[in-house]
């Protein structure tokens, strides 16, 4: 069974509102659980999945079956991920990341999930950021289990396909650019260098569970939350989906700022349709709360040579 990777709205989808009170008091009572998606990232030069101009448009991204099934797949995936990491390792943290953390210094937030694999969150200073569904800037042995950091392999991919540097169409929100399989041509992959097995990014693909504990960890947050506030996520998969649900079945208030339809949205007390780092530094200012407007740091040394 392939995974869901779009999802259509039935009957009338809401406008949503640009009232974003709900929001600032909620935040001001503290104990929020922020769960965020792609759209938190676009304004760091991200694009998303789903919404206006999103990568599935154009691009279906690679599942955990194809990736373990298929050595040619494993290629093209690596060819594709070993381009888009020398932009998407380099991507800084925007207003809405350091809005998120400035609301965790000052105490307000009960904890931060990110469907993100791009660590963004961390690089603007949250602490304890739940990355539900991994980090791309680690690796992980399929046959081993030991793991390594991502800026190691870039530079053996880099030793090993000397001269690769074909112009991309684009890059997606899983850090894949978009190339041609001419392009691709004979890009050559390396192995695990413990015990020489196949590699894969540390994070989790389509059609690939959460890590039990990992999802029993946002349970218990979710729990254990005042208000679950989601932030940028259309909320198509069930791995974020079914925590708003939770949510709401246990009777917390659930806020969703996104600028489209969620999945979620009937769950929701409102949602604000309205850019995710104006709508946050909004908010911020009415809770008195400074955003730390200092350079943020690095999510990732060098990627390599030519990088």
């Amino acid at each position: 069974m392939r995974p869901t990777l779009s999802w259509t709205p039935t009957g009338e989808p809401s406008p949503g509102t640009t009232d974003l009170a709900p929001v600032a008091e909620a935040l001001g009572g503290g104990g929020v659980l922020v769960l965020s998606g792609a759209g938190i990232s676009t304004e760091s030069g991200i694009p998303d999945y789903r919404g206006e101009g999103g990568s599935l448009s154009r691009h279906t991204p690679m599942t955990y079956q194809d990736f373990t099934a298929d050595p040619a797949a494993r290629r093209r995936y690596w060819a594709r991920s070993h381009l888009g990491w020398r932009t998407f390792g380099r991507a800084r943290p925007n207003a809405g990341h350091r809005a998120v953390a400035a609301f965790g210094r000052h105490g307000l937030l009960w904890g931060v999930i990110t469907q993100n694999v791009d660590g963004l969150h961390q690089a603007a200073g949250s602490e304890g950021v739940v990355d539900l569904h991994g980090r791309l800037d680690r690796v992980v042995c399929l046959d081993c289990g030991s793991f390594s950091p991502r800026r190691e392999l870039a530079w053996r991919l880099e030793e090993v396909n000397e001269g690769f540097s074909p112009v991309a169409a684009g890059i997606n929100p899983d850090g894949d650019a978009d190339l041609t399989d001419g392009q691709v041509g004979d890009f050559q992959v390396v192995p695990c260098t413990v015990c020489g097995g196949v590699l894969k990014p540390d994070v989790v693909f389509f059609g690939e569970r959460v890590p039990p504990e990992r999802a029993e960890h946002c349970r218990a947050l979710v729990r254990e939350a005042r208000t679950l506030l989601v932030l940028g996520s259309s909320l198509t998969v069930m791995s974020g989906l079914r925590f708003v649900r939770q949510a709401a079945q246990a009777g917390r208030p659930v806020l969703i700022v996104n600028r489209d339809p969620t999945r979620g949205d009937r769950h929701a007390l409102t949602r604000v349709a309205l850019p995710l780092g104006d709508a946050l530094t909004d908010v911020a200012g009415r809770l008195g709360v400074p955003l730390d407007e200092r350079a943020p740091t690095e999510t990732q040394p060098p990627a390599g040579p030519g990088a």
